[in-house]
């Protein structure tokens, strides 16, 4: 209801400055005032602005985009490098989440061998997170000089993200008790004497798909447990409308692919500086700002995008 409140209000807000924008135009040739003309250029451009976002809000209108949303990062092949890739991919996104002021916890990670991350699972919480954020989804390629490397050369890195809606099983997602083999362990994260003696995180299989969804960040069995249910449900829609995509692609004659074959943005830190998107052709020649989480002209050029095509 306060989503529908909100767009209700904007469309009343422009209709008013249309008004205002009318009587001032009306005035001003009723009485051959030029002075108004600065009056209704500004108000022009407040216009312009207005309809702008509101067709971009155009781009947000898919039937989850209004959920939150769970994202998975994994580490490529190339051991330490691509694994230092993905922890700054995490870091990338809980900075754009914090400058949005959604909340994003890290439910599941495992650690790389030297440095980085192998993955990473967040849940974070938001309006239109899932809309904003399935922008990302693909794999994100790094060039840089390597602090690695004794040799300080250049390598490429790569990492996949996932994006899913969340969404609660039972509802969107109907699941099976009998096609679920869930098993508990004993966590192997920080967390003392407690995380060490308690076999308090989870695995749950979803036999049929063979999707894995595991969580070990609560303390208690049961949060861990419904932790990863949600996260198996948002699984299982992101295939189901992974498949219906595919079948739609396949009508049009296109190919369209999430995995490892789909990159969708490169960041060169080396030897020049640049962030492009292969899919919108946005760029910028600043990637210490993106990898700060400015991300949001990135999105937007993307969800643009696709309304033109």
């Amino acid at each position: 209801m306060a989503q529908l409140k909100t767009t209700v209000e904007s469309w009343h807000d422009l209709d008013s400055k249309c008004s205002n924008l009318i009587d001032i135009t009306d005035l001003a040739i009723e009485e051959s005032d030029s002075s108004l003309e600065t009056e209704s250029a500004a108000e022009i451009g407040d216009i312009e602005r207005d309809i702008e976002e509101m067709e971009f809000q155009e781009t947000l209108g898919g039937e989850y985009d209004a959920n939150n949303a769970i994202m998975a990062i994994h580490a490529g092949a190339g051991g330490t490098e691509s694994q230092d890739w993905a922890e700054m991919l995490l870091r990338m996104y809980l900075r754009w989440c914090e400058k949005r002021q959604y909340n994003a916890e890290v439910i599941e990670t495992s650690v790389g061998d030297e440095a980085g991350i192998k993955s990473a699972l967040i849940e974070i919480d938001g309006d239109y997170a899932y809309g904003y954020l399935k922008s990302e989804r693909g794999v994100h390629r790094l060039v840089r000089l390597s602090p690695f490397d004794a040799d300080h050369s250049r390598h490429t890195s790569f990492a996949l993200v996932e994006v899913m809606p969340e969404v609660e099983s039972g509802t969107d997602v109907s699941i099976n008790p009998e096609d679920l083999k869930i098993d508990a362990y004993g966590s192997s994260g920080p967390g003392g004497q407690h995380m060490q003696k308690t076999s308090s995180a989870i695995r749950i299989t979803h036999i049929p798909t063979g999707t894995v969804v595991t969580c070990q960040n609560e303390r208690s069995q049961t949060r861990n447990k419904e932790t990863a249910m949600r996260v198996l449900a948002s699984r299982l829609l992101e295939l189901e409308l992974a498949k219906k995509a595919e079948e739609q692609a396949i009508l049009k004659g296109e190919h369209v692919s999430a995995g490892w074959g789909n990159q969708i943005r490169s960041y060169v830190l080396h030897p020049y500086k640049m962030v492009k998107d292969h899919r919108s052709i946005y760029e910028t020649s600043d990637p210490d700002s993106v990898l700060d989480g400015d991300l949001d002209e990135i999105i937007r050029a993307y969800l643009k995008s696709t309304l033109e095509s």
